[in-house]
This record gives structure tokens, C-alpha cells and sequence, in this order.
């Protein structure tokens, strides 16, 4: 079968607008954020909130950063925050848009968002967070606020 030259064209047209393309996406990628920097916000995140509120007004990008503690241990500035149930630092996360997940929620005492997921994977009980924290301890650490998940993932635990 042979190409017409309007086939041949269009098909080269299709290839420079690709390859243009992915050249300049790849150079509209920002270098990585520097290691230590990213290790001292997710660091900060467990307890010193004012450092939290400077080091991500000076890095924006810093928000959903994650530190690798290695063996797949990996922990961001919320994550930080839900396992050692600092409320206010991840209620801040959340404002300026940080990515949540389960175990934050389940500090926060969020059972409208928690209960339906467990009803549907309760063998998700055994989900670990950061450092291989429990669903459970995130519970406990979220204190009052969180007593009403704590009550139903006890009753997951039971199954």
C-alpha cells in the first residue's frame, strides 16, 4: 500500500507536533526539590506547626513533598501530622490543598469518609501509614474528635 503525499504529510506534521511536545514538557520541569529541605518539612510536620507555616510560605511546592525513610516508608508533611495527631497542622495542609488519605481521616475523625470505605474493604483494617502506623493508633491520636471512627474500627478489628 503506498501513501498519498496529504497522508505522508499529515503523518509528519503529527510526529514534529509529538516530539515538539515532549521537548518541551521536559523542559518545563523544575529540578527536584533539595532532599534536606524536604526532610525538614516533613520533620516539622510532627510537631512544630509555626515552622510548618514558614517553610511552605517560603517553598509552596513543599505541600505534597514526601521523605523516603527507606524500605517504602515514605511520609508527608500530612502524614506526619495525622500519626502524631496534630489537628491543627493538618487542618492547615488541607486548607492550602495538600493531598489527604485514609489515615489522616481517620485522625481528623472524618466517619463520613472513613466508614463507607471500611464498610466496602473492611480487610482494609490492616492498611499501615507512615512508619507502619495503624488505622487504629491514628484513631487514638486524634482524640475526642476521632472517638466515634476509633468505636468503628474496633468493630472491624474484631472480624
Amino acid at each position: 500500500m503506498q501513501l498519498t503525499r496529504r497522508e505522508l504529510l499529515g503523518g509528519s506534521l503529527c510526529t514534529l507536533t509529538l516530539a515538539t511536545g515532549s521537548s518541551l514538557a521536559s523542559q518545563d520541569r523544575k529540578p527536584p526539590l533539595p532532599s534536606e529541605l524536604v526532610k525538614d518539612f516533613v520533620g516539622a510536620a510532627h510537631a512544630r506547626f509555626d515552622d510548618v507555616k514558614s517553610l511552605l510560605a517560603e517553598n509552596p511546592t513543599l505541600l505534597n513533598a514526601t521523605w523516603d525513610w527507606q524500605n517504602g516508608d515514605l511520609e508527608s508533611a500530612i502524614g506526619a501530622a495525622g500519626h502524631m495527631g496534630r489537628r491543627d497542622i493538618a487542618l492547615y495542609l488541607i486548607e492550602k490543598g495538600a493531598r489527604t488519605d485514609l489515615f489522616v481521616h481517620t485522625m481528623l475523625g472524618h466517619t463520613e469518609i472513613i466508614k463507607p470505605i471500611l464498610s466496602r474493604h473492611p480487610e482494609m483494617i490492616n492498611c499501615k501509614g507512615p512508619h507502619t502506623i495503624s488505622l487504629i493508633r491514628h484513631a487514638e491520636v486524634g482524640g475526642e474528635e476521632a472517638k466515634e471512627v476509633l468505636d468503628f474500627l474496633k468493630t472491624l478489628e474484631k472480624l
